[in-house]
């Protein structure tokens, strides 16, 4: 694991941390970063940080364990007063972690210097530095009316700018030929399941222009988790898992269909995709996997008794629902590292899957179905699986990901237009 300066400054001087209530912060999106926006969003709740005052990085297999023994280490020496107590108040920082123990991406965690939120309906702003602060009072607590909660100005709307995206490194031939030889692999026993996915590539030459994306994305994807962390922005539909006070919750997705052109026919294709044998074997496998993890840190784990169909604009999902009390006090963290990587975006064996995924893909998925999320100074916190996401460099390239899940009666063509549906949320995103 490596740390910046500013984390290894952290090492001497305790953050302080301010949380107080305030009357209004929407719009929230508008008012973050343009170049470097922290964005955490779904249904118009969450939160957005500006600045940087902390920033942990890891790499390699322990990055997960090194992140979280380095959050856990910083969260122990601040002080902190939060006036608000909801997920989200008080110390967080937001998190985005690379799929493989071998990728070349780097693993980060970034506390911001300013973090704006709003939840049912409360809204707050919470402070944070490195040195102590002068508003204190003697007993060492801030008094909120002498804090500086002046808000940015949210920026005018603008349009999204336009990426034109090409194939990149497996172009649709080849992604084809790599489904049918996982195919060929899964049929002589090798393994049950592979995911596969492919990349789309663009260049971003706006630098304003991430925040009208983020924007754009959580108006039209308004049930799934808005994310931006460290040039990596999406719209994923699944909970990787979620801590809040001893209760934790996740939200297993696979099996997919298209949505239908008219009324009759979208139910006609969400009956279609509950009754599938293929995506209930393939949904049966990613539940089996989440569970099997989550079991051990849990007292008790339930599970939605069936399977249920999740409508999102552009296609179905056979989805389950997991619910549960913890039983050995693991932090959000420690949870992201127990079930990472899931069935659902790696396969069955994953022993055996993951290795297949580098070699027919072929690339570096980087932080692509890795973990997203936030966490706070308890360990509490929400992670989903970095899906519907691209990567923008900061040379301005941005590559899109979309991959599916593979089984014995998959076929390479339909693999493939079920990759065009996926990509579709980031690529219009970006103007297309």
């Amino acid at each position: 694991m490596s740390q910046t300066d500013d984390a290894v400054q952290a090492a001497s001087a305790r953050l302080v941390v301010r949380t107080v209530a305030v009357d209004e912060t929407e719009p929230l999106i508008p008012r973050a970063d343009p170049r470097h926006p922290l964005v955490w969003m779904r249904r118009g709740e969450g939160i957005v940080g500006l600045g940087e005052v902390v920033r942990i990085e890891a790499t390699g297999p322990t990055r997960v364990e090194d992140a979280a023994a380095a959050w856990t280490s910083l969260a122990a020496r601040a002080e902190v007063d939060d006036r608000v107590g909801l997920p989200g108040t008080g110390l967080v920082a937001f998190g985005a972690f690379a799929f493989a123990d071998e990728s070349e991406a780097t693993s980060v965690l970034i506390v911001p210097e300013l973090v704006m939120g709003r939840r049912d309906g409360r809204a707050w702003v919470t402070r944070i530095s490195l040195d102590p602060v002068d508003e204190t009072d003697a007993s060492g607590s801030a008094d909120p009316a002498e804090l500086d909660v002046e808000l940015p100005e949210p920026a005018p709307k603008r349009q999204v700018p336009r990426v034109a995206f090409t194939p990149g490194s497996l172009p649709p031939e080849a992604y084809e030929t790599a489904v049918a030889e996982a195919v060929r692999r899964i049929d002589a026993g090798e393994l049950e399941k592979v995911v596969l996915a492919r990349q789309l590539v663009g260049e971003l030459h706006e630098d304003a222009g991430l925040r009208a994306t983020i924007n754009r994305l959580a108006e039209d994807y308004p049930d799934t988790w808005v994310f931006a962390v460290d040039g990596l922005i999406g719209a994923s539909p699944e909970t990787l898992v979620r801590v809040d006070h001893g209760t934790v919750s996740a939200r297993v997705l696979a099996g997919t269909a298209s949505r239908g052109a008219g009324d009759a026919s979208d139910r006609e294709r969400a009956l279609a995709l509950a009754a599938s044998e293929k995506d209930r074997a393939e949904h049966a496998l990613a539940v089996e996997s989440a569970v099997k993890r989550l079991a051990p840190h849990t007292a008790r784990l339930d599970t939605s008794p069936e399977p249920f169909t999740l409508q999102l604009p552009n296609l179905w999902h056979l989805a389950t629902d997991l619910k549960g009390t913890l039983g050995d006090g693991s932090s959000s963290l420690d949870l992201v590292r127990a079930v990472h990587p899931t069935a659902a975006v790696a396969g069955t064996p994953r022993r055996i899957a993951l290795p297949a995924i580098a070699e027919l893909e072929g690339f570096d998925r980087g932080r692509y179905a890795g973990p997203v999320g936030w966490i706070d100074g308890g360990g509490d916190g929400e992670w989903a699986i970095a899906l519907r996401c691209a990567q923008v460099d900061p040379d301005g390239t941005v590559t899109a990901y979309a991959g599916c899940g593979i089984v014995h009666d998959s076929v390479p063509a339909d693999e493939l237009a079920e990759t065009v549906m996926k990509f579709r949320p980031i690529v219009e995103a970006f103007g297309g």
